[in-house]
């Protein structure tokens, strides 16, 4: 009895045994959406060392790029050349592409698919901020058409297509780029990916796989909100208007010295503006435009233009908000959705103070020696003609032009001359003093 129920216990464990070595490995994945970046670079390392040590028999990286910086893209293609998992580009979702630097990336990949409806190429460098010359250009270029054409050839994939998308531009869409063997494969969905995908040999650095991607669970690889935010910041609207953030927080925070939150916000939005800089193709000149509308706009606070200045600062940060991103890629632009509001903010917030600075400049003084002209005032010692007055709980020394007054006497402050008051009986003391002396 005790011998049938151990063969029963093995015969379960077995069964379970068969179980585990029968179900596939998992597929890890990521997605990568906006501009090739350091962050982009963290977030492609920590997937791949995620997926090696979670024994995932591949990573599938979703991609959706304008492109990035070389700098990035380059240490995100030798990355992926020297990963021990096989790594799976996959152009997705349906309407996105893989321009600029994602077409190196998509190169790199053991094996590269692409949704229905999405695109690839136009690899073209352009400098960051139009400094380079024509010479640095064609080298540039010779040195981009080199690097992607022996990464096609390491994959076995269409060399002379990589080249004219660096010096040509090309650009071709998912059917064209299977017919031209530019990627392996057109897929509708990760699970149809998988599935095509199923039994493919894959050559590592170090060894040779087969995949048995059919059926396997997709384990997604989560982006921690550190990364999140920082690839948040690195989005050309975000930076633009961190930037107009940070210099408004300066300037209001210089104009009033010991207000501190201005000056706080100012100065965290434009520490991550120029964060975000690093990444992007920054155009001087656009920063420029924006920094002397500023100043017009400041100027108009301090010198009376008749709105000359302030229309001159508005034209050149539209101008400079254009011109900020110098790259062809939309994705590296700013929108006109968000620089509309911007300026249009930014110019009301200034026109805001400065109605408020002319409003200032119109009312009577309210406080020091010429605010007290005009107020009443209560005779306290006999003014004959000079005495004391109460005004608003002090005690002023005042004279009087004409006869004495008796305290308790009203009188109206008529002028100030140094710490003593002159003063005039009111309208109501004189009718009173009219009335007594008819009396008499």
């Amino acid at each position: 009895m005790i011998r049938r129920a151990g063969f029963v216990a093995l015969a379960v464990l077995l069964g379970f045994a068969g179980l585990a070595s029968a179900a596939p490995a998992p597929v890890a994945t990521i997605e990568l959406e906006g501009v090739i970046s350091p962050v982009t670079l963290r977030l492609i390392g920590i997937a791949i060392d995620r997926a090696q040590a979670e024994r995932a028999q591949a990573l599938v990286v979703l991609l959706d790029t304008p492109g990035g910086l070389e700098r990035s893209m380059r240490a995100i293609v030798q990355r992926m050349m020297n990963a021990e998992v096989p790594v799976i580009v996959f152009v997705s979702p349906t309407g996105a592409r893989a321009a600029s630097a994602g077409v190196f990336i998509t190169m790199a990949a053991h094996v590269a698919a692409m949704s229905p409806a999405t695109n690839i190429g136009a690899a073209t460098p352009v400098a960051m901020g139009g400094t380079a010359d024509k010479t640095m250009m064609k080298k540039v270029e010779n040195d981009s058409a080199a690097f992607i054409r022996t990464v096609a050839l390491e994959r076995g994939r269409n060399a002379e297509w990589a080249e004219k998308a660096v010096r040509q531009a090309v650009a071709i869409t998912e059917r064209e780029a299977l017919k031209l063997k530019v990627i392996d494969l057109v897929a509708d969905s990760l699970p149809d990916l998988l599935d095509k995908v199923d039994g493919r040999t894959i050559k590592l650095p170090k060894s040779t796989v087969t995949l048995a991607t059919k059926g396997a669970p997709l384990r997604p690889i989560e982006i921690g909100f550190r990364d999140r935010f920082l690839n948040v910041i690195t989005d050309p609207n975000v930076a633009y208007v961190l930037m107009m953030l940070g210099m408004l927080g300066l300037f209001f925070e210089l104009s009033n010295p010991g207000v501190i939150l201005p000056g706080v916000i100012g100065g965290i939005s434009l520490i991550l503006a120029f964060f975000a800089f690093q990444s992007l193709p920054i155009n001087y000149a656009g920063l420029l435009l924006i920094l002397f509308g500023i100043v017009l706009l400041v100027a108009e606070i301090k010198i009376v233009s008749h709105g000359v200045l302030a229309i001159g600062g508005m034209i050149s940060m539209a101008l400079g908000s254009l011109m900020l991103f110098d790259a062809p890629e939309v994705g590296f632009r700013v929108s006109w959705w968000v620089i509309g509001p911007t300026v249009a903010g930014t110019a009301g917030l200034f026109l805001f103070v400065i109605a408020a600075g002319v409003r200032a400049l119109g009312r009577p003084p309210a406080t020091g020696a010429e605010g007290l002209v005009g107020k009443l005032a209560t005779v306290r010692e006999r003014l004959a003609p000079e005495g004391q007055v109460l005004v608003a709980g002090e005690i002023w020394r005042a004279v009087v032009d004409g006869e004495p007054l008796e305290p308790g006497v009203q009188v109206r402050i008529v002028a100030v001359d140094g710490l003593t008051l002159r003063v005039a009986k009111t309208e109501a003391e004189a009718a009173k003093a009219q009335v007594k002396g008819g009396v008499a």
